[in-house]
């Protein structure tokens, strides 16, 4: 984490600025507006992008990746341009936390994925683009989503320290952190060798 040198209360207000838009659950808004049902009440009753998918609806599956991403990335992007530096910091976390735990859900939300990437890519483009390469070469050659999500964020901290953003370290190991406990149950069942290829209704 970088130093925190912006005022207390700002980084207070981006904090809760930045969960607030994080907890937005555009894969639940766009299902609904869709008339596609509760997408918690379809497949593995996650909220994001994935299990979208297994409605059958690319372009609202798209949608949501694109919205869950640009809500984290937007979020890193404004605290860096109207606070500083730590405060961008401070709204990939806050963010993505929102995605994970969403007040209007009972905070129970999704997997945050697509908002780490987001947040990502606004932090660091070049580390952002690497993530998201590894993602899809992973995905392209297993066609597991949770799989691929797992690779790109194990090996974010690598592309950290290569492209020189060592100070983003302990937000990435954070981040991922919880990112792995939320796929325990896909690792159980990667484990088992069952986990649903992409795209499986």
């Amino acid at each position: 984490m970088p130093e925190l040198t912006s005022a207390p209360l700002l980084l207070l207000l981006t904090a809760a600025l930045s969960y607030l838009l994080g907890s937005i659950p555009f894969g639940v808004v766009i299902t609904r507006g869709l008339g596609l049902g509760d997408l918690r009440s379809i497949g593995s009753g996650n909220i994001g992008a994935t299990n979208v998918l297994r409605t059958g609806n690319k372009p609202a599956a798209l949608a949501t990746l694109l919205l869950d991403a640009g809500k984290g990335g937007i979020a890193v992007l404004i605290a860096r341009a109207l606070v500083g530096p730590d405060a961008a910091q401070v709204a990939a976390l806050f963010s993505f936390l929102g995605h994970l735990f969403p007040v209007w859900l009972g905070f129970k939300g999704g997997k945050g994925v697509a908002t780490f990437l987001g947040t990502l890519l606004a932090l660091a483009w070049p580390v952002g683009l690497a993530a998201c390469a590894t993602w899809a070469a992973t995905a392209a050659l297993s066609r597991i989503s949770s799989l691929s999500a797992l690779v790109a964020v194990a090996l974010t901290p690598i592309w950290l320290v290569l492209f020189g953003y060592p100070q983003m370290t302990l937000l990435s190991l954070a981040l991922g952190a919880l990112v792995f406990a939320r796929h325990s149950s896909n690792i159980a069942r990667l484990l088992r060798g069952q986990e649903p290829k992409i795209g499986k209704k």
